[in-house]
């Protein structure tokens, strides 16, 4: 594609993705974003990455882009103009330039109007002048300048205190693409070596002992590696949480909300493919993933089960037995705004009442589960307290025969800075730990 049909694409990507939620249901961008592409099989590999990655960042950008839309440009917000803004303010172009790709193929974005062009001329001017666009908007205020909901500010503050604007703007950069090596088939030396030998730059990550992290984006799954079963992409911090359940050879696992299965397959190496684990979740979409990830990572000892409600009948065949139970529950995703930037703007207050109140259902269910002497592990991927800290104290007031187990207690794999090496609960975030934002919780249930 010629640059300026590039462009064209990403505006009307991104403009599908806007008009999209304007109705009722907000789609996820990446389910969009995959439609569209589909819808356009002329569009390469290497295009459809470029297309994708402007578009990621307009929407991790968006309320920064459309306040210089509305404040300094003077100029309406719609999607042709957030995309060229975006190019602009990142020095990938100048106005001259975006007349000049608006020429170069019958498929190129339309011309600039003498409006836009002066507009964007202007732009520049302010850019130049200020030493980039973060320095002119420090005005703006912080919502916009760091690009969060203005909503979720109360929660964020707490979570974060001091290290507020350095946690924030860390929500803003891309994630890494990490893996974890199957220990089932392989080890980390042994991967990374065959890796490299394919051509995949990547080094290991800096806590998990299992995991990998590659330099710079690539088509991992293409690896013939993966195919073979080798690793799943995983970020760390999830391997992390995924330790956490220190699952033994032999042991009797429940993973409550297993979706498709990517602490499911942690834990089964970590038994070593020996014992009982029970994958449950009221997606069946999801679960429908876990099988064929199960045949590539060899592993054999995973039941899978649908639930129809985190009170379902069948829960209690299983009370009081398990030796494990994990809850990755079903959360805000505040801690995967780097990946998943639209989540920022997709989730609504309303959203966020409904999913703390199943976090409590959920957490009361899975309680019955663990034997005397058990653990039952929390998590999320959420940096908002009333997710965290708060659901592990409301739980310990309805369920007494519950206590905390510091994670130092369990997780010997940390680093001495690492955040969570010495709190009661292992509490990952972008800025301090390079991973998505996560947290975990250990309860033990007394004898």
């Amino acid at each position: 594609m010629t640059p300026g049909a590039r462009i064209q694409s990403s505006i009307e990507l991104l403009d599908s993705i806007l008009q999209t939620w304007q109705g009722e249901k907000r789609l996820p961008a990446d389910k969009i974003i995959d439609h569209f592409f589909k819808s356009r099989r002329f569009i390469g590999s290497k295009d459809r990455a470029a297309i994708g990655e402007l578009v990621y960042w307009c929407l991790r950008h968006k309320a920064s882009l459309e306040w210089w839309l509305e404040n300094k440009l003077a100029g309406d917000i719609h999607s042709r103009a957030i995309v060229l803004t975006a190019l602009l303010l990142r020095g990938e172009t100048d106005a001259g330039n975006l007349h000049i790709m608006s020429q170069d193929s019958k498929h190129a974005f339309p011309r600039l109007s003498s409006q836009e062009a002066e507009r964007y001329k202007k732009l520049e001017k302010l850019k130049s002048q200020h030493d980039g666009f973060l320095h002119l908007q420090n005005e703006a205020p912080s919502h916009i300048r760091l690009n969060y909901p203005q909503w979720l500010e109360p929660q964020l503050r707490l979570a974060f205190g001091g290290d507020f604007d350095a946690a924030a703007a860390a929500l803003n950069e891309q994630a890494h693409t990490d893996l974890r090596v199957n220990t089932l088939k392989t080890t980390r030396e042994a991967l990374m070596k065959q890796l490299a030998a394919e051509g995949y730059e990547l080094y290991p990550t800096p806590v998990s002992d299992i995991g990998l992290r590659l330099t710079k984006r690539a088509p991992i799954f293409t690896s013939p590696a993966f195919k073979a079963g080798h690793f799943e992409v995983q970020d760390e911090g999830s391997q992390l949480v995924a330790a956490l359940v220190s699952a033994k050879p032999g042991m009797k696992v429940i993973d409550f909300c297993a979706g498709t299965g990517g602490k499911t397959l942690a834990i089964a190496a970590q038994m070593e493919n020996k014992g009982r684990i029970l994958a449950w979740d009221s997606s069946a979409k999801r679960l429908g993933q876990i099988k064929e990830r199960l045949r590539r990572a060899g592993v054999d000892n995973v039941q899978v089960h649908v639930l129809e409600h985190e009170n379902d009948q069948f829960i209690k065949r299983h009370k009081d037995s398990a030796d494990r139970v994990l809850v990755d529950a079903p959360c805000s995703g505040t801690g995967t705004w780097r990946r998943n930037p639209d989540l920022k703007w997709r989730f609504t207050p309303k959203d966020l009442e409904e999913v703390v109140a199943v976090q409590q259902r959920i957490l009361q269910s899975a309680a019955r589960l663990v034997r005397p002497g058990g653990q039952l592990v929390y998590a999320t991927c959420s940096l908002l307290p009333c997710e965290n800290q708060g659901q592990i104290e409301q739980f310990l007031k309805n369920i007494s025969n519950f206590e905390v187990v510091p994670v130092d207690k369990i997780w010997d794999k940390a680093r001495p800075e690492s955040s969570g090496a010495s709190a009661p609960y292992l509490s990952l975030t972008p800025h301090q730990d390079g991973v998505d934002g996560f947290f975990a919780a250990v309860l033990e249930r007394r004898p």
